[in-house]
């Protein structure tokens, strides 16, 4: 218990920082953006590349880690239209109630992996991030063409996919791997030094992205969605890692990843396409608050049952 919750207090400390930093006017409002732009397309996919070129990946079940990957979308798609009728104000509100149920955090989800598993947790996360990223994207557009009728987005669809940098690095590392080429010691350095920065200013960026403001008129969806996404969908994940018989230390990152907030990029999603925005904003705000309690407590207690059984 104290070793899950010393390695994951630095990662929502930073968060608040981020938050604290940007609520006070440093280092300027136009830094967040940038520092944003700069993890994505940049810090993390030199992050994913080097780990994953240099991870043994024997030790995953590529298999068995795909197949519950897939899984887990479906079963949280399925709670969120069973809690429907008991939550969203109207259709728009949904889409909020829906993306708060299946999408994650890929910043809290990478640095509290890497700090609990290491390189196998890296190697793991990417593996469900390429897989949950563009399944999750599709689903979330479909939702969204059904509810609010706006459909302009379906043709976007592939090449968001084809250019997701976070893809396209892990099916890199993925390559470089599998194929015997490893990462080119050359820039190994350069790669280190950037790959350090990549977990601490993306969870700062999580921060500085938070409002409480927004958490007033949305009681109701926030703990619908953070139900469904911080305690079924974990839930979720340790039985289908038991059905299929999954390796435990592999079932452990796909605990931590289904136990994810949802990400933040739900709120962008939901302004373009027609949703409830602020809904969104507010059950992204909620949710990363409530799991810095409550993903320390599903790890400790989905531990202690897999040891029980």
């Amino acid at each position: 218990m104290i070793e899950i919750i010393s390695a994951l207090w630095p990662v929502f400390a930073l968060i608040l920082l981020g938050y604290v930093a940007r609520r006070t006017g440093f280092p300027g409002e136009s830094f967040w953006q940038q520092a944003e732009k700069a993890t994505y397309f940049v810090l993390f996919p030199v992050l994913l590349v080097s780990r994953l070129a240099t991870t043994d990946m024997s030790v995953a079940d590529l298999k068995s880690t795909g197949l519950i990957v897939c899984l887990l979308v479906l079963m949280g798609s399925v709670f969120a239209f069973l809690v429907r009728p008991f939550s969203a104000r109207d259709a728009a509100g949904f889409t909020s109630i829906y993306q708060g149920s299946v999408r994650f955090n890929v910043y809290v989800g990478l640095a509290a992996s890497a700090t609990l598993f290491g390189s196998l947790g890296v190697a793991v996360g990417a593996v469900v991030m390429a897989l949950m990223i563009p399944l999750l994207n599709l689903c979330c557009v479909l939702v969204f063409s059904f509810f609010t009728h706006k459909t302009g987005k379906f043709s976007a669809i592939p090449l968001a996919i084809i250019k997701n940098p976070l893809i396209i690095s892990s099916l890199i590392g993925l390559t470089l791997n599998q194929t015997g080429i490893g990462f080119p010691l050359v820039i190994e350095p350069v790669a280190e030094l950037l790959s350090r920065m990549a977990l601490p200013l993306g969870l700062l960026s999580v921060g500085a992205g938070l409002s409480f403001r927004v958490l007033l008129n949305s009681g109701i969806e926030i703990c619908w969605a953070s139900f469904i996404k911080l305690l079924l969908m974990p839930l979720s994940a340790f039985g289908l890692c038991l059905l299929f018989g999954l390796d435990s230390q592999s079932a452990e990152v796909i605990w931590l990843y289904a136990a994810l907030p949802t990400a933040t990029s739900s709120y962008i999603l939901a302004r373009q396409l027609g949703g409830d925005a602020p809904m969104m904003a507010a059950i992204v705000t909620g949710q990363t608050l409530i799991s810095m309690i409550s993903i320390p407590f599903i790890m400790i207690f989905l531990g202690f049952l897999q040891k029980s059984l």
